[in-house]
């Protein structure tokens, strides 16, 4: 067990008594200082890293495109043709939607692409300004909108599951000044996935009430119970794209291939929502086309376009996909075997899972969601600490739950599960 005194007087140097507001990189950096004054490994759950080496495909057409000296010259800011033939190629042979290069654009990393699409979506009608979150959900869109001063609104989907869904999100829907509707699945922090029949529900509701869905496919094809992982072969990742026509989609490297660390990832438009004029844009904007204003007026402004090498590893991954030459679903794999490894170990324990999903077990993968009887998140995150254990409080995901942490399986090695067990043996006993 670490001494309680370091911790604490190392907690108190981010200057609040409320450890559930500290952000996912503010704990990361509180543990790597307990860890090294302590000089106890911790059992690192706080951080959403991968924890699989960097695509080997991706690292070697990032170096041939360095060799022929594309890093002298800038990229074209809507994507470099290459790389969108092959977006648009995964997107029709994983996900089962007929797309074109045009309405297809890499990105500087998922986040690039969140911010863009919040702000264009939050542009496009003066009488609709604000965002709606499902939630629990990734606490830095919210942070994005927070700086660029744009509204939103959210609810937990918690108790919300099936045609309750519907109920919920008319009535925010109804009050007719939503403009977009956003979540993630598999869902960050829970792992929980919106079934078809939901997705349905969202398109519906998207098309009645002419609103935009911003889709983040950051953990694409990681939900185990299906295999997603061949091209064009069902099962298929499930989308809301299937439903409606007013989306954008958001796709990332970062996880499906190991490649976070280059900060490559693809917004992908539908075809009505690229090219549909909104006369509102033009206050912003010289074109009132979306699909101009994204790339021309956001990407421009804020990176001038995402760089040549990353676009090259991108598009040589999703090559080796398309081609059925890499099978990059059963890669992943590894994740879901920890996951269920690390939740039979927490409720061997007394913990219980706080987010289970749908119909359905929930799915081993990335995250889970964990809580103890008796203890509040702040009460349960900050005890961990003493026994070298990390984790995020759900508080700051826009959980309502009060009793829960995301445990992210990443960074636990293998070889640590024995050690986890006694850790939580301890705890339970303290």
């Amino acid at each position: 067990m670490i001494s309680k005194q370091l911790v604490d007087r190392l907690f108190a140097q981010f200057g609040t008594y409320d450890i559930n507001q500290l952000s996912i990189r503010q704990v990361g950096k509180l543990v790597a200082q307990i860890e090294q004054e302590s000089g106890v490994e911790f059992i690192h759950m706080e951080m959403g890293v991968p924890g699989l080496p960097a695509s080997q495909i991706g690292v070697d057409a990032e170096k041939e495109a360095l060799d022929k000296g594309l890093a002298s010259i800038y990229p074209n800011i809507e994507g470099i043709p290459f790389a969108k033939e092959e977006i648009a190629r995964f997107v029709r042979l994983f996900l089962d939607i007929d797309t074109q290069p045009e309405f297809c654009v890499p990105t500087v990393g998922g986040m690039q692409g969140s911010f863009a699409a919040l702000l264009g979506a939050a542009r496009v009608n003066p009488d609709k300004p604000y965002t709606l979150f499902i939630d629990p959900g990734f606490p830095v869109q919210k942070s994005q909108l927070d700086l660029l001063g744009l509204p939103y609104k959210s609810f937990d989907f918690l108790n919300f599951r099936g045609e309750k869904l519907r109920e919920k999100l008319e009535e925010f829907l109804k009050a007719g000044n939503i403009c977009s509707i956003c979540y993630s699945s598999p869902n960050n922090p829970t792992w929980c996935c919106f079934s078809e029949s939901e997705l349905k529900i969202i398109g519906e509701l998207a098309n009645k009430y002419d609103v935009l869905v911003i889709e983040d496919l950051a953990y694409f094809g990681m939900d185990f119970r299906e295999h997603y992982g061949l091209p064009g072969q069902p099962p298929f990742q499930p989308t809301v794209a299937k439903y409606t026509d007013n989306y954008m989609l958001i796709l990332s490297a970062s996880k499906i291939f190991s490649y976070a660390g280059q900060r490559i990832a693809m917004l992908v438009f539908s075809e009505k929502t690229y090219s549909r004029p909104y006369p509102n844009l033009k206050k912003y904007f010289p074109s009132e086309k979306l699909g101009r204003f994204i790339p021309y007026g956001v990407l421009y402004a804020t990176t001038a376009g995402t760089s040549h090498s990353a676009q090259y590893a991108l598009a040589a991954m999703l090559k080796a996909v398309n081609d059925n030459e890499v099978d990059f679903v059963k890669e992943l794999h590894h994740y879901g075997e920890k996951a269920k490894l690390m939740k039979e170990t927490f409720l061997k324990h007394g913990f219980y899972i706080v987010y289970e999903d749908y119909e359905r077990d929930l799915a081993d993968g990335f995250y889970f969601t964990i809580a103890y009887p008796g203890m509040t998140s702040g009460e349960l995150m900050k005890k961990f600490l003493y026994f070298g254990i990390s984790a995020i409080s759900l508080a700051i995901t826009g959980s309502d739950n009060q009793n829960g942490l995301r445990a992210c399986v990443s960074f636990v090695r293998m070889d640590q599960m024995d050690e986890l067990d006694r850790r939580l043996k301890e705890f339970k006993l303290s």
